[in-house]
């Protein structure tokens, strides 16, 4: 009995998933508009001119190891 409940529970799993693909959008004929935004070059070029020259370069690892290596004296 256990295993009909299995084997039903699974086969109605499998179909309303399968019915869940099938689904599509009513075309009404008509292109949807475009939402992407537009690229404007101008602005975007002007924007990397603002950004500021880092003085020194980053070292995510500074942290953890010395920035210069130590050398032995002889």
């Amino acid at each position: 009995m256990r295993i009909l409940v299995i084997a039903a529970a699974v086969l109605a799993l499998t179909a309303a998933s399968a019915q869940a693909q099938g689904r599509r959008q009513p075309s009404d004929g008509a292109k949807p508009a475009d939402t992407t935004p537009k690229i404007d070059e101008k602005a975007y070029k002007a924007a990397l001119e603002r950004i500021p020259e880092p003085k020194d370069k980053y070292d995510p690892w500074g942290g953890a190891r010395p920035s210069e290596p130590s050398r032995k004296p002889k």
